[in-house]
């Protein structure tokens, strides 16, 4: 595929405030575990090859084992994740596939015996951030190699 137009380039005050969103996420208490695995369940549900490329690569770099990247997709059927992490997971599902009803009560009840209010909103923020990165990744056919 050839990378369509570079919206980096034509659009980089919009670039800039993305950047924004990204610096104020890594400056919150959500931990990096969580942003990756936020950020990779995302792109695998969204189909960007680039940011799970991307991700994927990171979370590497951050310790995170190749057996739990493999089996993030299928997560619910192994006892890898921690409960919070089980709890994120399962957020970023529902918000990514907002069309089958978005973030359901019983989730953000989970979520809520498990972290605070702040915690909550962080990880529906890095959820949005990401979901916006898909979509710009697949919208310009940002290229994996």
């Amino acid at each position: 595929m050839d990378t369509r137009v570079n919206i980096f380039q034509t659009q980089p005050e919009a670039y800039k405030a993305m950047f924004e969103l990204e610096k104020y996420i890594a400056s919150t208490s959500l931990t990096s575990t969580h942003k990756e695995l936020i950020k990779i369940r995302a792109s695998q549900i969204n189909g960007c090859a680039f940011c799970i490329n991307m991700h994927t690569t990171d979370a590497r770099k951050q310790g995170e084992t190749e057996q739990r990247i493999y089996l993030l997709n299928a997560w619910k059927e192994t006892n890898l994740y921690t409960p919070e992490e089980r709890v994120i997971l399962e957020m970023t599902e529902e918000i990514t596939l907002i069309q089958k009803k978005g973030l359901s009560d019983a989730t953000y009840a989970k979520a809520k015996n498990l972290f605070d209010d702040d915690y909550i909103g962080h990880i529906m923020m890095m959820i949005t951030i990401i979901n916006a990165w898909n979509r710009i990744g697949i919208a310009t056919e940002l290229s994996v190699g």
